[in-house]
């Protein structure tokens, strides 16, 4: 089967747990399922040439979650790279990772630096990131996987009805939740500049419950458990109600792909259209991932 992309002229031949991803070059895919999650076999990102960096991209639109391994990165390389695909973010809207460039947000488990509930990253901006790109830096003997759900595919499987509903509503995204103490007590009310201004307050901010993806077109639920903090215009119990669903069906196993890290991995997300969680499972087990994240849009939902 060959799926033609006009805007951008790549192509994507599919067979049985493989495929090919070509645009001028062709990319050698291990599909995970049927629409969501894939390995990139035999890339060098360091070295990847513009073609093969286009053809990761519309990779990364298509599958959604994409993993690379075998990649000797270290910052400057990371965000090399990252820069090779969008326009890069500060690493956190608050977070102080230390001694690390500034495009860096630092997750090390002996600082708290934990990821153990559902999220999309950074939702409790105005403008969250388009995307993630993920590689480990100290990994425990074993545990720490990640699962990341296509909430794409979760609204899609949505019976009709309670897609009628959903498309209609929107929700309050709230960082103060997870980030609010952090930013008053440990930055003294200053945290980083993302788009364009310095962070000295989190205001909650409202966005579709169902997002419409701005390269594709198609539906996804964005709403998730670390930070949309209720739904407008229905009271308490109906927004925990409608939420409590949302997030069931969303993390249906048949909805969740799951990584198992090893050092040299690269994993990269499209974060309008997932919801991601880190297994914490690892004991008193080091655990420091490196994340850099590019720059995105408003979310807008359906017409």
């Amino acid at each position: 089967m060959t799926i033609s992309h006009p805007a951008s002229d790549v192509r994507r031949t599919t067979a049985p747990a493989a495929g090919i991803v070509s645009s001028g070059v062709e990319l050698d895919v291990d599909e995970f399922g049927p629409s969501f999650g894939a390995e990139i076999r035999g890339l060098d990102v360091a070295t990847a040439s513009d073609d093969e960096v286009r053809a990761v991209r519309q990779a990364l639109i298509d599958y959604k979650v994409i993993v690379l391994r075998n990649q000797q990165l270290d910052d400057a390389s990371h965000i090399e790279f990252g820069n090779r695909l969008g326009d890069l973010t500060f690493g956190h809207p608050v977070w102080d990772s230390g001694d690390v460039p500034d495009e860096v947000y630092e997750l090390d488990s002996a600082d708290n630096g934990f990821a153990d509930v559902w999220h999309t990253d950074v939702t409790f901006m105005p403008r969250p990131p388009m995307g993630s790109i993920l590689r480990p830096v100290v990994l425990p003997r074993n545990g720490g996987d990640t699962n990341w759900a296509d909430a794409e595919l979760a609204y899609q499987s949505l019976s009709e009805p309670i897609r009628r509903l959903v498309d209609g509503l929107t929700a309050v995204h709230d960082g103060s939740r997870e980030f609010g103490y952090y930013l008053k007590q440990r930055r003294n009310g200053r945290g980083n500049n993302w788009d364009g201004r310095e962070v000295t307050e989190l205001v909650p901010v409202s966005h579709p419950v169902v997002r419409v993806h701005p390269e594709t077109g198609r539906k996804s639920l964005f709403v998730n458990p670390g930070f949309t903090s209720h739904i407008e215009g229905v009271s308490e119990a109906e927004s925990r109600g409608i939420l409590d669903l949302l997030y069931a069906h969303i993390t249906k196993p048949e909805h969740i792909v799951r990584h198992r890290w090893r050092l040299g991995d690269l994993v990269l997300w499209d974060n309008r259209n997932t919801l991601h969680y880190a297994n914490r499972d690892y004991g008193d087990n080091r655990r420091v991932m490196h994340r850099i994240t590019l720059r995105g849009d408003a979310p807008v939902g359906p017409a």
